[in-house]
């Protein structure tokens, strides 16, 4: 299942930031292939919708190139749009392939050919280089998402997706991509359509999770100024400590919304049948229990808790 980030809703994959494959220009080549290949060989598909081979080597060539998982990357000009530039490098008939690295052309071929021929290909271009292992695809991914790369890490993780349809954490990845960027009904309808068994991994589970949490801290986005002067006028008011710690979630705020909550813990754990330790546990679940966030707070809940 593939997604466009911001799209908001389901499309095939198409160009995007940091993908393997994308739609080139002539305003772009210099970015998307010269400068590319000076880190990673750059396979440019010369292209014309009229072209009945370009229509199988096309799907052919990317599927090679998805395989190489980041070993190679993929640009795609359509001559007729692009006409200048495909008279400046002599394109005489399509399809026709160029492979670029450190800055030149450095391979290419014309014509159709079977995929055999085109990982016999890609495997020139890369010296038989060893390809990160889906683990290592994942790690890289969810680094990016980290680091605050939500498009990267999106294609990362429906690169995984297209080989392992099942990969939890993957799927989590991609949904926690959507929300990076704000996109929650693309992830509840993902949620809605997911296989029993998958919706069911953690990881995916603690998206759900995630994705309710913001749905009931937004009615109180834009009201933490006067849920902060309430309390600031009663301390003992519960429900507005509550309330000021959903707004912080929804915020982006999520060490502040511990606080307010294990605050509110300390002064009533009893309160409304324990809601406290209850949102408590639902954030730590959405941030996952590796999240640095997660593993103050559980160590300063149990300190409350055996206090």
């Amino acid at each position: 299942m593939d997604f466009i980030i911001g799209s908001g809703t389901p499309a095939a994959a198409g160009p995007a930031a940091g993908d393997l494959i994308k739609d080139g220009s002539t305003a772009t080549f210099t970015a998307d292939v010269i400068e590319a290949s000076l880190k990673t060989p750059v396979i440019v598909d010369f292209w014309a919708t009229w072209c009945g081979p370009c229509k199988q080597l096309g799907p052919a060539l990317e599927k090679v190139v998805r395989e190489a998982r980041g070993a190679v990357r993929m640009v795609k000009i359509d001559v007729d749009k692009n006409q200048e530039l495909a008279a400046q490098l002599r394109i005489q008939s399509v399809p026709t392939v160029y492979a670029f690295a450190n800055g030149r052309p450095v391979d290419g071929f014309t014509g159709a050919q079977p995929e055999s021929q085109l990982r016999a290909f890609v495997q020139r271009l890369t010296k038989g280089a060893a390809q990160p292992t889906l683990t290592e695809l994942l790690d890289e991914a969810k680094t990016l998402l980290a680091e605050g790369d939500a498009e990267t890490a999106a294609q990362a993780f429906q690169q995984i997706l297209g080989e392992d349809p099942n990969n939890g954490p993957a799927m989590a990845g991609l949904l926690r991509c959507l929300m990076a960027v704000g996109d929650f009904d693309s992830v509840a309808q993902m949620l809605g359509q997911l296989p029993p068994e998958l919706a069911k991994h953690p990881e995916v589970a603690a998206v759900k999770t995630a994705l309710e949490l913001q749905k009931s801290a937004a009615a109180g986005a834009g009201e933490a100024a006067g849920l902060r002067r309430r309390l600031a006028d009663n301390p003992d008011d519960h429900q507005a400590r509550l309330d000021l710690a959903m707004a912080y979630y929804g915020s982006g705020e999520v060490e502040a919304a511990v606080d307010e909550l294990l605050d509110l813990f300390g002064r009533d754990r009893a309160w409304n049948d324990e809601a406290a330790r209850k949102q408590l546990l639902k954030i730590f679940e959405a941030l996952g229990g590796g999240h640095p966030v997660t593993l103050r707070g559980r160590r300063r809940l149990s300190a409350l808790l055996f206090s």
